[in-house]
């Protein structure tokens, strides 16, 4: 892990587990544990996993014109998110180029918290901050233990008062077995989920004790590779994995239009000024290529970085394939040629020119009803 230089409070638990810490945006990340993984991506559909995704960065902006900021570098209407709530948000260059997303959170009257990945995020709220009347600070000392899967209410319901009642992209700073927490209905799983943001000292407290006290509920450890797996059924991208900068265009350099990734909903309607506003509305209609879902007539998992064919002509790549044990589907997320990219279209994968057809995304409820569920 040479390049790795943030450090989890929780790696002494990872590496009981079997894990060898790889880097993942400089912090050695449990990708996998000692165990079938399959058993994990089942534990958060049927029952909960518990992940330590402190490799998320964490950014607190206090002071008058951090609003400005952060209208400025992301694509949200910022006044609308009062304190408590938090949304999804995208961060362009000026190409309106996408170079980053994130979750905001409002965490008081002129305080926010932005958590972002390996993207740019950090050095362009910093670069805006430079001469404004807000201070900002780099948090690596809080960690992000993302407690998913449909018995993660019922956990938490015995411990934290209120929690049935907190809504999605809703957060609350409560107490959790004695430390202080900021409990989030978010995650990356498209379940029923929570992040429980904790000081280090307290993380392992935290970790332990969900895991001793939720055994007898199903709740288990998982790693970050599951992510992959829950992330197709669910159409989450994550940065750079599913973009030019790992599958670069011939002929031109790595940039995606919010158009192409679908994510053309995180504009605030009638949002502009942002960074890269007016090329991302040039770009409308400029497609190059679409983000689209895979289902595969396999047995397991196709390949990352797989080909994908129309007849003899190639017209995407995979990006994250998946297999699910309890559907028993083979399915994929694929950068695909925009005519391509319509439900049911026949198409092959890989060199052994696997069967599969184009399919709509998400896979998994489409309609968002279990990440929303309220009681």
């Amino acid at each position: 892990m040479a390049l790795s230089w943030r450090f989890s409070a929780l790696a002494d638990r990872h590496r009981a587990l079997g894990s060898n810490l790889e880097d993942w945006s400089g912090m050695g990340t449990a990708w996998t544990y000692a165990k079938d993984i399959q058993d994990e991506h089942t534990a958060i559909r049927t029952k909960a996993g518990l992940m330590d995704v402190s490799g998320l960065k964490k950014l607190h902006l206090v002071g008058p014109h951090a609003i400005a900021v952060l209208d400025y570098v992301t694509t949200r209407n910022i006044a609308k998110v009062t304190p408590g709530r938090s949304v999804y948000a995208c961060i362009l260059n000026d190409k309106g180029f996408f170079t980053d997303d994130c979750i905001i959170y409002r965490t008081g009257p002129n305080a926010f918290m932005v958590v972002h990945g390996s993207g740019t995020a950090h050095e362009e709220i910093v670069k805006q901050c430079v001469g404004r009347n807000v201070a900002v600070l780099f948090d690596d000392d809080l960690h992000d233990l993302s407690l998913q899967g449909p018995v993660a209410v019922d956990f938490l319901a015995k411990h934290v008062p209120g929690i049935r009642d907190l809504k999605y992209f809703h957060h609350m700073q409560t107490t959790l077995f004695g430390a202080p927490v900021m409990i989030s209905r978010t995650g990356y799983t498209g379940e029923r989920g929570y992040e429980i943001f904790v000081r280090g000292q307290d993380a392992p407290l935290v970790w332990d004790t969900i895991l001793a006290e939720g055994a007898e509920m199903g709740i288990i450890p998982c790693c970050f590779s599951v992510l992959d797996m829950l992330r197709v059924e669910s159409y989450l991208l994550f940065y750079p994995y599913d973009n030019s900068q790992m599958y670069p265009f011939a002929d031109q350099g790595p940039g995606d239009s919010l158009w192409e990734l679908g994510l053309d909903f995180t504009v605030s309607p009638g949002k502009t000024g942002f960074r890269g506003a007016e090329e991302h509305a040039r770009l409308k209609g400029k497609e190059r290529f679409k983000i689209y879902g895979l289902l595969l007539e396999a047995e397991g998992p196709c390949d990352l970085g797989d080909a994908v064919f129309a007849g003899d002509t190639q017209v995407g790549v995979v990006t994250c394939p998946s297999y699910s044990a309890i559907t028993r589907q083979s399915m994929a997320i694929a950068r695909l040629e925009v005519g391509c990219a319509v439900h049911g279209t026949p198409l092959t994968v890989g060199g052994k020119a696997i069967p599969a057809v184009a399919h709509k995304l998400p896979f998994d409820d489409p309609e968002k009803k279990k990440r929303t569920a309220i009681g």
